[in-house]
């Protein structure tokens, strides 16, 4: 009886949880049909509410803040699946700029607004350092730099020290009659 009271309130907290992400992201997310994203210079969008007509699954069109409507924005020919469809564009200089489907049907599939920023670029910095003397140290790990006798001296000490101690624990535990 305890466990399947724990077992539905855990099953109802999932699916208040599951549930929370779509009621925060609104009906505009929802009422789109179309996923825009950006890496670096490329956008690409990707669709599944377009069905293939005459070969045809639809046309993408990316415009600009200047352009007005499907067609002064750059189009490309949706390509996929009956499950996914997708069209991506390369080079899109930084700038805010609206995607817009539309299936072979006619239909929208759906706008989208998406942002593209322009690239980083590494701030090389011109420092000169002394070539190494000994080149790459592969494999010694934190040993990189020199150390001197004194610390080599204490190391080699411990080592020993742990050594004597191993071999006066094995042999007292090999002769149980001893304390």
């Amino acid at each position: 009886m305890h466990n399947s009271r724990l077992l539905l309130r855990s099953g109802l907290t999932l699916a208040a949880a599951a549930a929370l992400p779509a009621a925060l992201a609104g009906p505009s997310a929802a009422a789109s049909g179309i996923s825009v994203s950006t890496t670096g210079s490329t956008v690409s969008v990707v669709t599944s509410a377009c069905t293939q007509i005459n070969g045809s699954w639809g046309t993408a069109a990316l415009l600009s803040s200047r352009q007005a409507n499907f067609s002064q924005g750059r189009q490309v020919a949706l390509s996929g699946t009956s499950v996914s469809q997708s069209a991506a564009w390369s080079s899109v200089s930084p700038g805010t700029y609206t995607v817009v489907v539309v299936c072979s049907s006619g239909s929208t599939a759906g706008s989208q607004s998406v942002i593209v920023s322009s690239p980083t670029r590494p701030t090389i910095s011109a420092t000169s350092s002394p070539a190494p003397s000994r080149g790459v140290m592969g494999g010694l790990g934190g040993a990189a730099r020199d150390y001197g006798p004194l610390t080599l001296g204490i190391g080699g000490a411990l080592v020993g020290a742990g050594l004597v101690a191993t071999g006066w624990f094995l042999r007292r535990r090999s002769k149980p009659y001893r304390l």
